[in-house]
């Protein structure tokens, strides 16, 4: 067995804050690892794998819950892919709801912007537009 790691070398190798590896153990995304004689956490290659796997996954913007299922599920490498694909198909339904969002948000934005006088704060259009929420 290899030397266990201190949180600050898995925190560089898995490129995640030491505040977030803590977070992550107190909500169970990473197991609460072993203590050292000097009561100190020690880590292993396993953990700085799943942080991995954790960061990617926010990094793709998936929620906490979904990461939680989804290691679940990579603990199960026997079991069929169902359920992992449904995961991300709804990220994936729920990323493009964003992206309208957004695309939506830019056009009222650039017509807001467009329509401006750019004169005076009296006939900004911009300002008109922000206090009168009805429009």
């Amino acid at each position: 067995m290899s030397q266990p790691m201190p949180i600050g070398t898995v925190s560089r190798l898995a490129r995640v804050k030491v505040a977030t590896i803590r977070y992550y153990e107190g909500i169970g995304l990473l197991p609460v690892p072993a203590r050292t004689g000097a009561n100190r956490r020690g880590y292993d290659i396993m953990d700085v794998r799943r942080l991995k796997f954790i960061r990617h996954a926010r990094d793709l913007g998936f929620d906490l819950n979904a990461i939680r299922q989804l290691l679940a599920l990579a603990g199960l490498p026997e079991q069929p892919c169902d359920e992992a694909d449904a995961i991300a198909r709804t990220h994936l339904a729920a990323v493009g709801q964003k992206i309208d969002q957004l695309t939506a948000l830019r056009k009222e934005l650039e017509a807001m912007v467009e329509r401006g006088t750019h004169g005076r704060i009296a006939e900004c259009h911009v300002i008109e537009v922000l206090a009168n929420s009805d429009e």
